[in-house]
């Protein structure tokens, strides 16, 4: 997801969607592990989106505007 997509959603939503992505990036290191794994670019692309999402909450946080 865009950063700008991201910052029109609230924060119980973001909370909702790091969880998620948390999930996702587990199963997809423990595919990885196994072998099962064919896209290994989902694995940085779920750790982008985890710091997007963590660095939106934390600008809210701060009341930094963007």
């Amino acid at each position: 997801m865009k950063a700008a997509e991201l910052r029109n959603l609230t924060n119980e939503e973001l909370m909702n969607l790091l969880e998620e992505k948390k999930r996702t990036l587990m199963n997809l290191r423990f595919q990885n592990v196994l072998g099962q794994l064919t896209d290994y670019s989902q694995i940085s692309k779920t750790r982008k989106d985890i710091a997007r999402i963590k660095t939106i909450l934390r600008e809210r946080e701060l009341g930094v505007r963007r």
